[in-house]
């Protein structure tokens, strides 16, 4: 009933991935025969990759969210303590901190989720193949060519647990070793190499168990698996070991061994900001070449100095006049203590006034 209901929901894709082997096939049998082992093995190795390449947007977004994830730690841990009485408390005060954080953490799980079908659709087309049964676009003449082909003298259909050959046993160890080594070396390089080890929390202890639970899960469910699949996982697993290393060279978490690493070649090469930014290229530098100056600034404008005009005797008596006349007029308008600054006011320039014609006379 289950297998049932699981063909009804994955028949759409059985056809999606056969059709896709079956054009991979068209170019690789051109080159290696129809009935070619390698033929149909490049064949998965090319669904695998296109696949993979499809799902690099969503890889980026996995590894940005598991940075965040890392970095919240530290918060999510003081919740944890201050709330661990009231587990309502605690969700919401969990769900705000990744709003405002702006990740989710369902988003590290999406590669895995989406490849899924993909994985399983492929393991139904070669369970078939197996059977002598035809699957999506597979012809009858395609079920053939599929049945009799070999890799290294394993059929694509064969799996370690129910043969007895001493080469499928040999085959499928190897794959099955092989996809395991990759997946403990994807985990160790990002334990190593894109983890801030100065901050200790739950979640580097629970990856590090998983790099050493994983592979021996892989075990268990690789046995189970045709060489067909095996192929599919070993290229998919080093698809994420050579992408990962790409992702944490330019872009790794801050903090970790891979930053510092990355920091140390951009001071190298002169790309490194004294406060530890990159230094960002400008679109006029990528245009006219790094090598080419700046335009500088224009030098500040000289202040002159205006020297004051000397005065005759006749025009300083004359601006002394309008002087207190304005300051008279200025008396009458206002009243009270008004009036009286004014009358100070005048004083004070009549002898200023009388001073400076004395000081004229001696001069003179």
């Amino acid at each position: 009933m289950t297998v049932g209901f699981l063909d009804t929901i994955l028949n759409p894709l059985y056809y999606l991935v056969s059709w896709i082997i079956v054009q991979f096939h068209k170019v690789f049998g051109a080159m290696f025969g129809d009935d070619s082992g390698w033929a149909w093995g490049l064949s998965i190795v090319g669904l695998t990759v296109l696949i993979r390449a499809a799902m690099i947007p969503l890889f980026v977004k996995q590894i940005k969210s598991m940075r965040t994830m890392q970095a919240l730690q530290p918060k999510m841990k003081q919740i944890q303590e201050r709330y661990k009485n009231d587990r309502q408390r605690q969700s919401e005060e969990m769900m705000k901190l990744y709003r405002e954080a702006g990740t989710n953490p369902a988003a590290s799980c999406l590669p895995l989720l989406i490849q899924s079908p993909f994985f399983m659709s492929l393991y139904g087309v070669l369970k078939n193949v197996a059977n002598n049964k035809a699957k999506g676009v597979i012809t009858p003449a395609l079920l053939a060519s599929a049945g009799t082909a070999t890799i290294f003298g394993a059929h694509l259909s064969a799996t370690f647990v129910g043969n007895s050959g001493t080469e499928v046993k040999i085959v499928t160890a190897i794959f099955i070793l092989t996809m395991c080594f990759t997946q403990f070396l994807t985990t160790r390089q990002l334990m190593t190499k894109n983890v801030d080890l100065s901050v200790k929390t739950p979640y580097m202890q629970q990856q590090k168990m998983m790099m050493y639970v994983l592979p021996v899960i892989y075990i268990f469910f690789g046995i189970n698996m045709p060489v067909g699949v095996l192929i599919y996982m070993v290229t998919s697993n080093a698809w994420t070991l050579g992408q990962q290393l790409v992702i944490i060279r330019r872009n790794p978490t801050p903090g970790s061994l891979a930053w510092k690493e990355r920091q140390a070649r951009l001071k190298a090469q002169g790309k490194l900001n004294p406060d530890g930014t990159e230094i960002k290229v400008g679109l006029t530098s990528l245009v006219k070449g790094s090598s080419e100056k700046a335009e500088e600034a224009p030098a500040p404008a000289a202040v002159q100095r205006v020297q004051p005009k000397r005065t005759t005797k006749s025009q300083r008596s004359g601006s002394g006049a309008g002087g207190q006349g304005s300051g008279s007029g200025s008396g009458g308008q206002r009243s009270g203590a008004g009036g009286q600054r004014s009358g100070s006011g005048s004083g004070a320039g009549s002898r200023g006034r009388a001073t400076a014609g004395g000081q004229s006379k001696k001069k003179s």
